[in-house]
């Protein structure tokens, strides 16, 4: 069950599916947090149980000014900065003009006369309800991504027992796609013919960009999607589509601003990377090569080696990434070849060679992908996607993960199952506040308002690192996350080590027209 409780919850189950991938050459979602891991961003053993305990409600931590703060206090900041937002798209006289474009900040247009004509601003909100409709895999290798949905219906049923939003019910419809994209098409199209839902969250890389180009063709909201896929920053193309993971993109130029900080006694440097050969891999690698060309006094040379997705080995890429003599080492892989390229960097010398070497943020789970390879996984450095985490013991007593912990166990859930936390922390906790925020703009809560809502964000995520905003801006920036802290492995112990400031980078991302192969 996806939560339990006053929300009306059905779980739409199809007969078991074969896994089937097609957008990827790889057999797990590539722009997905690794499995196990509780959000964007655990640094620690994601198995590690969170330790909070007393009541979330009245329980006090230290926030980022070093003032106590309760759950209770979080809620009256939350409506606040919720205030504010209204507030400034008031104040810019953003909204649907006479001429039927919702105009919003930095040039936002959208044509509403674009829309079917059987299209409605109001449609998934009757019976009382606002129906949300979620598809993810909860049958077939990869159902544990579903276990994000669980935890966002158990948010909204918490939210719906304390009035709703703009006095509606929550609505929760999870489709079981079984993380094949044709699936994801047909049952949305199914559901939509039925009974059109107000928004459409959706799960996984492959399955998303199978509906996202029909999503906005039919101008229903399809708001942070569940994939770091930078595709889904494209505020032009997709207005109606946004994402809320750190993207590739945005995690390449962290690499790239690390090395411009942390090694500056050192540049400009060489940089191989080993790049998987499929759009996963060519995201990253375009990404840091714009980056690279652009700062020529920070990176001297950019070589990058590809290896085929399905590889046994990659003894023969190693090979060449380690004639290349680079400074700094980044696998722009994932999978089973994240273990590889760590084990063989430590066979061939590369990690004694090169004074950083990188994994990218898909391959920071410890048990699967750094533990196999013993001492050679010490020191290797990920941006880890600048999220806190539910079942990491150092956020455990904050206000709202303590709460998340509590409602999550309430309801039967496994609090040390760290994808329940981030749907109930992470995604639920956003939806709700853009949903609040649409409901208070001028005629009330509409698609239309909640694109407005969305594409004028500027708050403070309480599962974001401090010092991230979680912000959009109009067309000019369609990323809600910019930022992350680079950590390094350390083997002894089996864990990330946070090292150094949070790295921000916020209106920084270039947006993403995806061509199918690139942006």
């Amino acid at each position: 069950m996806v939560g339990s409780g006053p929300s009306t919850i059905r779980l739409l189950l199809v007969a078991m599916l074969l896994l089937v991938a097609a957008c990827t050459e790889t057999p797990v979602d590539d722009s997905l947090p690794a499995s196990g891991a509780a959000a964007p961003g655990s640094v620690t053993d994601p198995a590690a149980p969170a330790t909070a305990t007393g009541d979330a409600t009245d329980g006090d931590a230290e926030d980022s000014q070093g003032e106590t703060a309760s759950f209770a206090a979080l809620e009256r900041q939350w409506a606040e900065a919720r205030a504010e937002v209204v507030e400034a798209i008031e104040f810019g006289g953003y909204g649907v003009d006479e001429d039927n474009v919702l105009r919003g900040p930095a040039g936002l247009e959208i044509d509403l006369d674009d829309c079917p004509s059987e299209w409605a601003d109001d449609a998934g909100l009757d019976r009382g309800a606002i129906r949300i409709a979620h598809t993810a895999p909860l049958s077939g290798n990869l159902f544990a991504y579903g276990h994000l949905g669980s935890g966002m219906g158990v948010y909204f049923d918490w939210v719906n027992a304390n009035g709703g939003v703009d006095g509606r019910d929550l609505e929760l419809t999870v489709l079981d796609d079984g993380y094949d994209r044709e699936q994801t098409a047909t049952l949305l199209d199914e559901l939509i013919e039925e009974e059109p839902p107000f928004l459409v969250t959706t799960l996984g890389s492959p399955t998303s960009l199978e509906v996202y180009d029909d999503l906005n063709d039919e101008c229903i909201p399809h708001p942070f999607v569940m994939s770091s896929h930078p595709a889904f920053g494209d505020p032009d193309g997709h207005p109606w589509t946004t994402g809320l993971q750190l993207s590739q993109t945005t995690e390449a130029l962290i690499w790239g601003n690390w090395i411009k900080q942390d090694m500056r006694g050192e540049l400009p440097v060489r940089v191989a990377a080993l790049v998987i050969d499929n759009e996963f891999g060519v995201v990253y690698e375009d990404a840091f090569a714009a980056w690279a060309e652009a700062n020529s006094d920070v990176v001297s040379e950019f070589i990058p080696v590809r290896h085929d997705p399905q590889t046994a080995g990659l003894e023969e890429e190693i090979a060449e990434v380690v004639d290349a003599e680079p400074e700094v080492f980044i696998a722009m892989t994932t999978g089973d070849p994240c273990l590889l390229a760590v084990q063989y960097a430590g066979s061939s010398g590369l990690n004694e060679q090169a004074m950083a070497l990188f994994t990218s943020s898909t391959c920071q789970q410890p048990a699967r992908y750094l533990a196999p390879a013993g001492n050679d996984a010490d020191g290797f450095l990920v941006a880890n996607g600048g999220g806190k985490s539910t079942v990491d013991p150092r956020y455990a007593d904050e206000p709202f993960i303590a709460f998340a912990n509590q409602q999550l166990a309430a309801a039967g859930l496994d609090t040390t199952i760290g994808f329940y936390g981030t749907g109930f922390a992470y995604y639920g906790w956003a939806h709700v506040e853009a949903l609040r925020i649409a409901a208070e703009l001028n005629g009330g809560l509409t698609r239309s308002n909640l694109m407005l809502a969305i594409r004028s964000l500027d708050l403070i995520h309480p599962m974001f690192l401090d010092g991230i905003p979680f912000s959009f801006d109009g067309a000019d920036d369609g990323f809600a996350i910019e930022g992350s802290e680079i950590s390094r492995f350390d083997a002894a112990t089996q864990t990330w080590r946070p090292i150094g400031p949070v790295i921000d980078l916020n209106g920084l991302s270039p947006s993403c027209s995806w061509s199918g192969q690139r942006c």
